[in-house]
């Protein structure tokens, strides 16, 4: 282990990165606290506002994998700080906008630089603390998600009230740009931090507009009916024209997801050759698609991962959209004003920041009696904290919400540490950041990507104070899917303990 691994360095390279994941969400949350004003001002509907939302997420779990690759491949601290310049820049750009379209966009450009982020970080805090203090460590990280939840309502909030949803988006990515500096000074524990030779690299990548188009066959037929679709709706029944944005940004995602799938079966089936990934490239880009290659052959022929992978996904939908959903929720149904929703939801919040660090100390605490310990800690707290947010949901009283959401949330913050810590127990160091990205695309793809403009629709049709109960019952049922890894993550850990000749023959 390199000397920077050990010591008083490792928990300052942690307290900055958490410092950073608290801004990274505080970033990425505040616009749900600005839902209400933004709706007014743009004169959106629940629907549009729930596109807004899934434009990050969209594009954050697409590009979270090419950056987990060029993470593992590259310089993880230069691919942290350029991430986190672009999302500051956008954030502050999206305070600038005029319409729907230009606001997606903005939001879109978020994704990609928190996209940078996520894979790395968590790689480099998992090289930073192995073993037993590592569902600690990955905690701590995570408890920037709450902890930046708390900062967004409270942010956007007080901004908001003072000068107006446009001041608040512009000043929430100043601070940014500091850490990014900082960020880029990181020293990298286990890797030389060599600089990214990209103008190098992207001459190396030749491939036919013939065989980019069969290989994305998928999501260029699903965008051409998409367009087709927008069209005809924008021409035989004038509607307004945000509709066909939402068909169309529907249509692509689709297609994306649909052109994913078909790559993970063909790569399945040993045929590489009908994916972008190979088998003729060489130098840096060969390099990066062996190295996706592989990660997405552990996660297929390794049952732990399938089943994380699902349960992150449903609880990525029920968290996520809570989140988002939430400030709107307790507006319409319990008429709080943006300061009563600050100051009422703030202790629950804070309460997840406490919830996200026990539950890595709970499993660290665990694993010293069974392998399972990170996934039965993580289940536990769905499990108790699922039928808690239902109870919440419930009630108009704002005196039990309160107690009954600080509660509820305390508990569906438990797996923030355990869950990722599992991933790294099972696949080997050197692909871990890869296949960090290609849960985050999957959990958000699959996850909050649906649930935010679903339940703006369920809302449209039906109103919020219904819409949201879809959101704790699929959580319950991520807690439920993820105790199927116990069958499997003690061999799946033994697996990755192998020499790297051996773990490939298995796998």
């Amino acid at each position: 282990m390199a000397p920077d691994a050990k010591g008083w360095y490792r928990w300052y390279a942690l307290g900055l990165l958490a410092s950073i994941n608290v801004l990274n969400y505080l970033d990425r949350n505040i616009i749900f606290q600005l839902f209400e004003p933004i709706k007014r001002d743009l004169g959106l509907t629940d629907a549009q506002l729930g596109w807004i939302g899934s434009a990050y997420v969209l594009v954050f779990s697409v590009a979270a994998l090419p950056f987990g690759v060029l993470s593992d491949l590259r310089s993880r601290r230069v691919v942290i700080a350029v991430g986190i310049g672009i999302w500051s820049a956008f954030t502050s750009f999206s305070g600038l906008v005029r319409s729907f379209g230009q606001l997606f966009v903005c939001r879109a450009a978020v994704g990609i630089g928190e996209a940078a982020f996520g894979p790395a970080s968590t790689s480099m805090v998992a090289d930073y603390f192995p073993g037993k203090a590592r569902a600690l460590a990955m905690g701590i990280l995570a408890a920037g998600i709450p902890a930046g939840g708390v900062l967004g309502y409270v942010v956007g909030g007080w901004l908001e009230g003072l000068y107006g949803w446009r001041v608040a988006f512009m000043a929430a990515g100043v601070p940014g740009f500091l850490l990014a500096v900082l960020a880029g000074h990181l020293r990298d524990p286990s890797r030389p931090s060599e600089p990214i030779l990209l103008r190098k690299l992207l001459k190396r990548f030749e491939v036919t507009v013939t065989t980019l188009a069969r290989q994305c066959a998928p999501l260029i037929a699903f965008s051409g009916l998409g367009a087709l679709a927008a069209f005809w709706i924008d021409r035989y029944y004038e509607v307004d024209s945000k509709v066909d944005v939402a068909v169309l940004g529907s249509a692509v995602a689709l297609g994306l997801a649909v052109n994913i799938g078909w790559w993970f079966w063909q790569i399945r089936q040993d045929r590489i050759a009908d994916t972008p990934f190979g088998p003729d490239l060489t130098g840096p880009v060969g390099d990066a698609f062996d190295e996706l290659v592989r990660a997405l052959r552990v996660v297929l022929r390794t049952p732990t991962l399938v089943f994380v992978f699902l349960a992150g996904a449903m609880i990525s939908f029920g968290m996520n959209g809570l989140v988002a959903w939430g400030p709107t929720f307790a507006s319409r149904t319990l008429s709080w004003t943006p300061t009563d929703i600050t100051t009422r939801l703030g202790p629950g919040l804070v309460a997840g920041v406490f919830g996200t660090i026990v539950g890595g100390v709970v499993a660290d605490w665990l694993k010293r009696y069974t392998d399972s310990a990170r996934v039965l800690t993580t289940a536990f707290g769905l499990l108790v904290g699922g039928p808690l947010a239902v109870w919440t949901l419930s009630v108009r009283d704002p005196t039990l919400f309160v107690v009954l959401f600080t509660i509820a949330f305390f508990f569906l913050t438990w797996y923030n540490g355990p869950l990722v810590a599992t991933i790294f127990d099972v696949v080997p160091a050197r692909i871990s950041a890869t296949v960090v990205g290609a849960y985050l695309l999957f959990i958000h793809l699959a996850g909050d990507a649906i649930a935010l403009p679903l339940v703006g629709a369920l809302s449209d049709r039906f109103g919020i104070d219904r819409a949201v109960f879809i959101l704790p019952v699929v959580s319950i049922a991520g807690g439920l899917v993820v105790l199927l890894t116990m069958r499997y993550v003690r061999r799946d850990m033994m697996r990755a303990s192998l020499p790297t000749a051996e773990y490939q023959a298995v796998i």
